[in-house]
């Protein structure tokens, strides 16, 4: 199961550490035989931070992109992402040629609980409170996708061979229990990390403020589930008594990326360019939906033209799930991901340059969180003054300004919030186009929740009403742990689901 990965886990870790800054090397280690016993603690965080948010760059940012609506690809691409296309549960699974998402995450919670023991023994709290409050990012993204999952069972290597499954609402809970206790030992923490958090460069207020918001975004998740709301009220006025607030900035990883193979920002290495500025596969081969463009159209939308490249004095996408060849959905004939080379090598929109940081939570999606919360009654200040800031902050980022003027675009009646009849449907819409190529994930994670906004399933699904609901347990499992698995009962793609999806 996950405990055999451990030891290729480390030493991919450790390459990616070494790789993504020169800083890295600076250790008192051997570079090219390093031992986990002799690596202290500002060598390890390192790695784990950066494989963190490389997941969230690459692998959610797929998943996210052709199942939260934004992504299809075009006739070059056709045979490509064909599992995610057709949502093929198995082939997602599969050890080989699957989606290692049940893999990657495990190992990298493997990697915090290495850095938590080592913290323990050495008293080093803030390396204790970010190491609890990343792996609740992580089991948060495992039940997020296959629901029930083991957690106080994880973790043990051989000492327990066959993990017991939990239920995924127990593990929501377990694991905000964590960021809980993670505040607390920041907060109380002497020894402070400094370059090597490649976060928020051993911030107190930073980390805590991330904490509070990646909770908050863990309550928001289970707000439609009946039975909740006692629950979500108590964590919320944990927050208000933490008193920190939420985050200020995005949250992004930045370990000092070169423009180097292997050493550049993963989402520009994998969707954009190389280190010898050729574009790369997937630039030729995914496109906007004819959905995301319609929609960014019917909102006069200037955030358009900063993410994506006019084609023939339009922009044109793509249908996802398309397995025909046709013209229309050529690459020539389509529109790509803006970057610098298509803007006079100035950064783009969420395509910036080779070194850009790898956002693990906006402060975009922060203030359309807080706008939702608001508008259910849960925090303080208005929902339209959240909203107002949400589109705000989408809109500096993507153009690179301090403050941008929203004024036309927000006043707009199809954008303003104060006239809206469903005030949450709009503000989850607004997130869904200030998200795109950002943290894609978030779409389909909202749509299951919330069933909004609307977004075209694949084009081979047998009916329009047909999404994926989770992914199933990996073959891994199967092979490992196979009674624990099959004392699951359905996990199928289009007939399960987490226990937060109740719509």
């Amino acid at each position: 199961m996950i405990k055999t990965l451990y030891k290729i886990s480390l030493l991919a870790l450790l390459a990616c550490t070494t790789v993504s800054c020169d800083d890295f090397f600076d250790v008192n280690v051997d570079p090219n035989s390093p031992v986990e016993e002799t690596l202290e603690l500002n060598a390890k965080l390192p790695a784990a931070l950066v494989v963190s948010a490389n997941y969230e760059a690459t692998m959610l940012n797929q998943i996210g992109g052709l199942w939260g609506g934004y992504w299809g690809t075009s006739n070059e691409g056709i045979n490509a992402f064909s599992i995610l296309k057709m949502y093929n549960g198995p082939g997602i699974r599969d050890t080989r040629d699957g989606i290692q998402l049940w893999e990657s995450n495990y190992n990298n919670l493997l990697y915090y609980n290495k850095i938590l023991d080592q913290a323990v023994a050495e008293d080093a709290r803030f390396y204790i409170g970010i190491a609890k409050i990343m792996m609740a990012y992580h089991y948060f993204t495992l039940v997020d996708f296959y629901n029930n999952v083991p957690f106080d069972d994880a973790l043990h290597g051989s000492v327990v061979l066959h993990p017991k499954y939990e239920p995924g609402k127990v593990v929501y809970e377990k694991s905000i229990n964590l960021i809980n206790e993670g505040i607390e030992a920041i907060k109380v923490a002497s020894l402070l990390p400094t370059n090597d958090d490649v976060l928020f460069k051993g911030d107190k207020v930073k980390w805590t403020r991330f904490a509070n918001t990646l909770k908050l975004r863990a309550l928001l998740a289970q707000s439609e589930v009946p039975g909740q709301a006692a629950y979500i009220a108590q964590e919320i006025s944990k927050i208000k008594a933490e008193g920190s607030g939420f985050i200020t900035e995005d949250a992004a990883v930045n370990p000092g990326y070169l423009n180097t193979a292997a050493k550049m920002n993963p989402f520009y290495e994998t969707y954009y360019r190389n280190n010898a500025g050729v574009a790369v596969a997937n630039h030729t081969n995914i496109r906007p939906t004819q959905h995301l463009i319609a929609k960014y159209k019917e909102y006069n939308d200037p955030r358009l033209a900063q993410n994506f490249v006019e084609v023939k004095g339009d922009f044109k996408g793509v249908l996802f799930g398309e397995n025909t060849i046709s013209d229309a959905y050529a690459a020539v004939n389509t529109s790509a991901f803006k970057g610098p080379t298509e803007n006079g090598n100035k950064p783009a929109g969420f395509v910036k340059a080779f070194n850009q940081a790898t956002v693990i939570i906006s402060l975009a999606e922060a203030h359309f969180m807080l706008a939702e919360a608001a508008a259910r009654g849960w925090v303080d200040g208005t929902a339209e003054t959240h909203y107002k800031n949400a589109i705000q902050a989408s809109f500096n980022y993507l153009f690179n300004v301090t403050n941008y003027d929203i004024s036309a675009y927000i006043g707009q009646d199809k954008v303003k919030l104060e006239v809206a009849t469903n005030k949450i449907e709009r503000i989850v819409t607004q997130k869904w186009l200030a998200l795109t190529g950002i943290n894609n994930i978030r779409a389909w994670h909202d749509f299951r929740r919330l069933g909004y906004p609307y977004f075209p399933n694949s084009a081979t699904a047998t009916s329009p009403d047909i999404y994926p609901l989770r992914f199933m347990y990996p073959e891994t499992e199967m092979n490992t742990n196979s009674a624990n698995v099959q004392k699951e009962g359905d996990n199928g793609v289009l007939t399960a689901r987490v226990w937060w999806d109740v719509k």
